[in-house]
């Protein structure tokens, strides 16, 4: 048998969400005078799954925060739809790790049940167990930390997905594992990722970032990628 173990990542939504999920107008941000986006425009449809791509990773950072209420716009609105819940999975989760808590009760903090035996549950299925569920938050690896991140965004029954390179610091198995869940997901997903299969077998719509603007295709990141060349070739060749 093998002794690969694949954690269960399960995103179950607890409604469906409706026809509007997010409208986003004029979006401008910039960065220690770096222009990331300006005059950004899109509307989030429903089953959209959305691959956010750009040379410069914080553009997609910055937008992800922008409609996580984390960070403000230069200038521009967004609005979501009044059915919409998210779950957030941020570049950087340091923040959340500054604790003596153990497992359990770092999860309890994100939970309306907080009974010992739910969020067990919660932690087993991202292979927590035994005396791991007694570590400290404040001491666990990159990897660790990101498999309970998504235990937290599995606790939220969320029917909109937002993760900023989710695939970072997890091993092959639980990147196999989320790959999955994100696949099998019944809602909105947004995502960054550089992990070239990842981003094939999720995303049915690209959005890229290029000299500030915006870049938005409904096809695979295969058929994105293939049209961008034939479009450089085209430029080259005329």
């Amino acid at each position: 048998p093998s002794s690969r173990r694949y954690p269960g990542i399960i995103f179950t939504p607890s409604r469906e969400p409706g026809n509007k999920i997010l409208e986003v107008k004029g979006l401008a941000k910039s960065i220690e005078g770096t222009l990331l986006f300006k005059d950004v425009n899109f509307s989030i449809e429903k089953d959209d799954k959305v691959a956010f791509i750009s040379h410069d990773p914080r553009a997609m950072t910055a937008l992800f925060e922008i409609i996580n209420g984390e960070a403000k716009a230069d200038a521009g609105t967004y609005e979501w739809g009044q059915t919409i819940t998210t779950a957030y999975l941020p570049l950087d989760n340091s923040s959340f790790f500054n604790t003596d808590m153990n497992l359990i009760d770092w999860l309890a903090q994100f939970s309306e049940d907080t009974s010992e035996l739910y969020l067990k549950g919660f932690l087993g299925r991202m292979l927590f167990s035994g005396e791991e569920l007694l570590k400290q938050a404040s001491v666990l690896s990159g990897g660790e930390k990101m498999r309970c991140m998504i235990a937290r965004m599995m606790l939220k029954n969320a029917n909109t997905m937002i993760l900023d390179s989710p695939t970072n610091h997890l091993d092959l198995e639980s990147i196999t594992a989320l790959n999955n869940g994100l696949i099998d997901f019944k809602g909105v997903v947004l995502f960054a990722s550089h992990d070239h299969e990842f981003v094939q077998t999720i995303a049915n719509r690209v959005m890229e970032f290029v000299d500030g603007k915006l870049i938005d295709k409904m096809c695979t990141y295969d058929a994105y990628i293939a049209g961008a060349r034939e479009e450089m070739l085209a430029r080259l060749n005329g």
